[in-house]
């Protein structure tokens, strides 16, 4: 299932973020992250994921 959120991650960040976490201070971090540069999302998102 983490390879699934990881494609996710890449793709479209705050989708993998959600997934991993739900509607949470990260799922909205990671949309401001991804808004203000996309490969932040990214690194973020495969952060989230990584951790738990």
């Amino acid at each position: 299932m983490d390879v699934i959120r990881i494609l996710f991650a890449i793709f479209l960040p705050p989708v993998g973020v959600f997934l991993q976490v739900g509607f949470g201070l990260h799922f909205w971090l990671n949309i401001l992250l991804t808004l203000m540069g996309y490969i932040p999302g990214i690194v973020h998102a495969v952060w989230i994921i990584a951790r738990r």
